[in-house]
């Protein structure tokens, strides 16, 4: 159990954390604030791909068909039904996506390990060339524009074109999505799925049916990056094929990496980073990717827990340091 001195810091860090996001508005410029946003969206993207990864031991290369679905079934749903309030398109994206994470999940999770990943590489694929040819939906290379609607709330109307209002609108609806994710790790059929990848033989064994709970977390993972996707239309106003694309699910592959796998708030910093990292870098360089690739190779090699585990250790070893100045000198 943790000790109420440790709850006490969690929550301070917490209380300041949340206050220092609310005032991000009015601390950093327009462009900056607009990569916050963003960060904030491909946290929750990365976050549902390691519940995937972290959690059920399942290396996925299609994550990017999920993210992208979210984002032109919003897109979809807002031009072909008038006046539809812009969170229900979104839950319906939302929705949309968790049924075709249960149709694909029904047809990839028969296998596991190398070929469920290269399964999910080839639907990933699939879903692209719906993509290019369903020209009607997508746009095609062109890409499709996003009719984003006001909020109406009551005598309010919220502009999303307005930097802060998106901001806050994806921070309230985003961070409490996230919020959950951290509780459903926390529930009995979190720890579950994370049991099955440790010994799926001794769960079945229990009694639990383990590609059920495979199922679920599946589809719940693909529903949390549909979210991500619809949101991400929101805030840029359009969708092109790079929602769905290869590209997509290497840049979430990256920020859960280098966040740190395993670790929940792990690839919360991995998002926050590379928005950030790669924004920077690509205005030095067009050679960018080359040094994302080498930062992802030296993570994998020399610090496999990311940024996450390296945050841990640093803590643990000043706690250490901490603790052997407190002793009593006979005790060193």
């Amino acid at each position: 159990m943790m000790s109420s001195g440790r709850m006490q810091r969690y929550g301070l860090l917490l209380f300041f954390g949340f206050g220092a996001l609310i005032a991000m508005p009015w601390v950093l410029g327009g462009y900056t604030l607009r990569l916050l946003t963003e960060s904030i969206i491909f946290s929750l993207y990365a976050v549902s791909y390691n519940m995937l990864l972290g959690y059920a031991g399942l290396l996925s290369f299609g994550h990017a068909m999920f993210f992208g679905v979210g984002a032109f079934a919003t897109t979809v749903a807002l031009e072909h039904i008038a006046g539809l309030p812009l969170l229900l398109a979104v839950t319906m994206a939302t929705a949309f996506t968790a049924l075709v994470g249960l149709v694909v999940g029904i047809l990839l999770l028969r296998v596991k390990g190398t070929p469920f990943a290269l399964l999910t590489l080839a639907f990933n694929a699939l879903f692209f060339s719906i993509g290019i040819k369903w020209t009607a939906v997508t746009g095609g290379d062109d890409g499709a524009i996003v009719n984003v609607p006001d909020i109406n709330i009551g005598l309010i109307r919220l502009n999303l074109f307005d930097g802060p209002t998106v901001y806050f609108v994806t921070l309230a609806v985003v961070g409490s999505v996230i919020a959950f994710c951290w509780y459903f790790t926390r529930t009995a059929m979190g720890q579950s799925v994370l049991l099955i990848r440790e010994n799926e033989e001794r769960m079945r064994f229990l009694g639990y049916n383990t590609h059920v709970s495979r199922l679920i977390l599946f589809v719940f993972s693909g529903s949390l990056a549909g979210l991500a996707g619809a949101f991400y239309a929101v805030l840029h106003g359009f969708v092109s094929l790079d929602a769905v694309s290869i590209a997509m699910t290497t840049k979430v592959l990256l920020m859960t990496f280098i966040g740190g796998i395993g670790h929940f708030v792990g690839p919360v910093l991995g998002a926050v980073f590379y928005t950030y990292f790669q924004n920077f870098i690509s205005e030095l360089t067009d050679s960018w990717p080359l040094i994302m690739g080498v930062l992802f190779i030296a993570m994998v090699l020399w610090t496999p827990g990311g940024l996450a585990g390296m945050i841990q250790s640093a803590a643990a070893w000043i706690a250490g340091r901490k603790a052997s100045d407190g002793a009593p000198a006979e005790e060193r």
